[in-house]
């Protein structure tokens, strides 16, 4: 019989999504599921970027280029430069996700068995990434007790070796919400620039950054130009997760050049997807105004109800849409199962994300659970209180 790669036997499964087919079995029990495990928006998509599909006039359904059309991109440089981001279209990879952005990063700057330093918890693709890629991820542990705050810089500077070839964060985080400051960033800088390696960034939730705080994008640092690669989508900016629209940035010309290799080979990025993308971007602001007050509101009670709960620990973000929970258990997959498969509360249950498959460190986060505060905030103080309830019959 023939055998499966090693590459393949070692993928890691997703933390996200591999108790769906407990909550299947759930729904077929009647039961209603609050999906607290993905960040899928309950936010409607901006009518301006359906409208746009809707009404194209399209004879042929055809490739695009492979780096996206350059309509799009002029766009796309337009918008960052309102963000103060000082790029050009041709600075710019449209990719079909920001998931495929960073499987060309990776591919394009590093080979077999390279290293790249990765602050956990991390988004938990990373790790299929870096398997896909034969890349090891070495990390550096932020803590719940910080809040998840950035290690200090010799944490990561213990960890730098000839191997080493870059340094990825998440900003806004993702499991963790934590925002990093302009001080931070120009930590990691520094770092990357005396030891010669890339800083990549997931900057996919920059519009969610909450309590007065701003974004600041690697983009923004003087000085970064040949070492900055920016990995941004419009899956959660404009709540079109299925559009599978994202983009690599940067300025580093040999870094374009090389990920458009990778691009070619795939072809082109979807032609109706780009159709919406490009429409979206003129979204008003006043629609993230209210999108940021009702996951600030969202954000408050959830954190206010997990906190009411005894032994449980939580960390409260400063963006995204996520956020970390320590409960008072040993093994949250066991946890998460177990509520689909034994409990509920008048017929209803919660499916989380069990945090551990956030970490690349073995053992670590095993008692943590990702939240995604996604649902109203009705739907959120049931969630809770299912937890709640649950924490007082589970045994380990």
């Amino acid at each position: 019989m023939p055998t499966i790669s090693k590459k393949g036997q070692l993928m890691p499964q997703s933390p996200i999504r591999k108790l769906v087919p407990y909550a299947e079995e759930a729904i077929k029990k009647g039961k209603t599921i609050y999906y607290l495990n993905i960040g899928q928006p309950d936010i409607k998509t901006p009518k301006i970027a359906l409208d746009a599909v809707k009404i194209h006039s399209l004879d042929i359904l055809a490739y695009t280029r492979s780096e996206g059309s350059e309509d799009y991109r002029k766009k796309i440089a337009n918008y960052y430069r309102k963000n103060d981001i000082q790029v050009n279209h041709d600075d710019i990879i449209v990719t079909t996700g920001g998931s495929e952005a960073l499987l060309f990063a990776f591919g394009s700057i590093m080979d077999m068995d390279d290293e790249i330093i990765i602050p956990e918890p991390f988004y938990a693709n990373y790790n299929g990434f870096s398997t896909a890629s034969g890349v090891n991820i070495v990390p550096v542990i932020s803590k719940i007790e910080d809040n998840f705050a950035l290690p200090p810089i010799e944490e990561f500077e213990k960890l730098i070796t000839p191997k080493t070839k870059a340094i990825l964060i998440c900003n806004p985080g993702n499991p963790t919400g934590y925002l990093y400051s302009k001080e931070e960033i120009q930590k990691l800088a520094a770092i990357v620039k005396k030891h010669d390696l890339f800083l990549i960034a997931d900057e996919v939730y920059r519009e969610f950054a909450y309590d007065g705080n701003t974004h600041y994008s690697i983009m923004q640092e003087k000085g970064l130009e040949d070492y900055a690669i920016m990995i941004d989508s419009v899956s959660k900016r404009y709540s079109m997760c299925g559009a599978r629209i994202g983009c690599l940035v940067s300025k580093n010309k040999q870094v374009i050049q090389t990920v458009l290799k990778f691009a070619q080979a795939r072809l082109s990025p979807p032609t109706l997807a780009q159709i919406a993308s490009e429409a979206a971007l003129d979204t008003p602001q006043s629609y993230f105004d209210d999108v940021i007050e009702e996951y600030v509101e969202r954000r408050n009670i959830l954190i206010d109800e997990l906190s009411k709960i005894e032994g449980v620990k939580v960390a409260k973000p400063k963006g995204a849409f996520y956020c970390i929970a320590e409960l008072p258990v040993k093994n949250s997959d066991d946890f998460a199962q177990w509520l689909l498969e034994h409990f509920d509360v008048n017929k209803e249950t919660v499916m989380v994300a069990p945090a551990g498959g956030f970490y690349s460190t073995p053992g670590v986060g095993l008692n943590q659970i990702r939240i995604a505060y996604v649902l109203n905030k009705n739907s959120l103080i049931k969630s809770v209180n299912i937890i709640k309830e649950a924490l007082k019959v589970y045994k380990d």
